[in-house]
């Protein structure tokens, strides 16, 4: 899946909400793509942060509780062995897809 793909499921995926929801759904979806990218599972990352595979997919979808702590952040970037600043950061090219209002 790459990352054009991600971005139109986000884009779909998040009119009409509000800024923290589109940046928790942002920060799934890029979860997701670096997971794919390191052809991992999410189980197999669930075991390598210590969540279970149900609070990944929940991360993933963007539908964690409404909040994800900075610790699992730097845990599962750190499972993703890749810096949490690629799935803090937001591009140019994102905020102009997802019509980012600030």
């Amino acid at each position: 899946m790459s990352l054009s793909s991600i971005y139109f499921i986000l884009e779909k995926g998040v009119s009409h909400v509000d800024t923290k929801e589109m940046l928790y759904k942002l920060v799934g979806a890029k979860v997701r793509y670096y997971r794919t990218l390191s052809g991992l599972s999410q189980k197999e990352l669930a075991k390598r942060v210590h969540l279970s595979e149900s609070a990944i997919s929940r991360i993933e979808r963007g539908d964690y509780n409404q909040s994800i702590s900075l610790a699992t952040l730097v845990d599962i970037s750190t499972g993703l062995k890749i810096d949490i600043q690629l799935l803090l950061s937001i591009t140019e090219a994102e905020k102009h897809l997802m019509n980012w209002q600030c």
